[in-house]
């Protein structure tokens, strides 16, 4: 494990107020579909939503991260309409019951982002770089909040035939750096990264990419690692999603020994004790 893990003076500019990243992060995350991986169909009535938020908050999570499209490998597509019809009114029902809560849109549409920011959230989470819609950037740009970009490939119906690299670590690397230069150059500085894990990633490419998540740490921006119940837990342990909560615990160890600044967690309060153990091995980063 290294020394340096947590990140130093690394700051987000959300609205203005900036939130310091040298102690980890927790974003709890919301799916309002049917079909998510773990949760879906799980918070679709107004009170199930507040209920669900109103813990995680609780538990002490600094982002809600809403998101109205799976994007699980084969997830069927749904039109733009759909994922608005979701996600608009979830993120202002949440804002008008928790105002001072600050959520992350987690989509691909550069529309979605632009009413969902209008609506209340602060943060776009992009799981297609700007791949899957080339005005998300300029959307992003227009709007002035911070960005998470995430590396993957294709599509969630086609991610999974695209697992063929020729060095994992450093074209990841590369496609970072590569989009982190285009965002800059359009004025956007507050920028996330996620390694995507599970997305066009085989199950070993999965544990080499936590093997060496600090590798990223070059690259000069926090990093998101989004971890929890993915299959490369439960296929490895031969159990179902559900009774990954022990094994997510373990890998957001190792992501947080090899650098990650936040953790999207289905658990929030296991994450905030997960954060406070790791802290206590390192506490002159603190």
């Amino acid at each position: 494990m290294q020394n340096n893990v947590f990140y130093t003076n690394k700051t987000l500019n959300i609205q203005g107020k900036l939130m310091d990243l040298s102690t980890p992060r927790v974003m709890g995350i919301l799916n309002i579909t049917p079909d998510s991986f773990y949760d879906g169909g799980k918070f679709s009535a107004s009170d199930s939503i507040l209920d669900h938020v109103k813990k995680m908050l609780d538990d002490g999570a600094d982002f809600i991260d809403v998101g109205g499209y799976s994007s699980r490998p084969g997830a069927t597509d749904i039109p733009s309409e759909e994922e608005l019809a979701r996600v608009v009114p979830t993120i202002k029902l949440i804002k008008e019951k928790f105002p001072q809560a600050i959520l992350s849109i987690d989509t691909f549409r550069s529309e979605v982002a632009r009413k969902s920011i209008e609506a209340g959230a602060s943060i776009i989470n992009d799981i297609s770089g700007g791949e899957l819609d080339p005005t998300m950037f300029e959307t992003v740009a227009a709007l002035k909040v911070p960005y998470i970009l995430m590396h993957k490939r294709g599509t969630p119906q086609t991610m999974s035939k695209l697992t063929q690299y020729d060095d994992l670590i450093k074209d990841i690397t590369s496609y970072f750096q590569k989009k982190i230069q285009q965002l800059r150059t359009l004025g956007i500085t507050d920028i996330i990264i996620d390694p995507g894990f599970g997305f066009a990633k085989t199950m070993e490419q999965n544990f080499e990419l936590l093997r060496h998540l600090d590798y990223f740490k070059i690259i000069g921006v926090p990093i998101l690692a989004g971890l929890s119940r993915k299959s490369m837990i439960w296929k490895t342990l031969e159990i179902d999603s559900k009774e990954a909560l022990n094994g997510t615990t373990a890998l957001n160890s190792i992501a947080l020994s090899n650098g990650a600044s936040i953790l999207r967690v289905h658990d929030v309060n296991e994450a905030i004790e997960c954060i406070r153990l790791v802290k206590k091995l390192y506490p002159l980063n603190s």
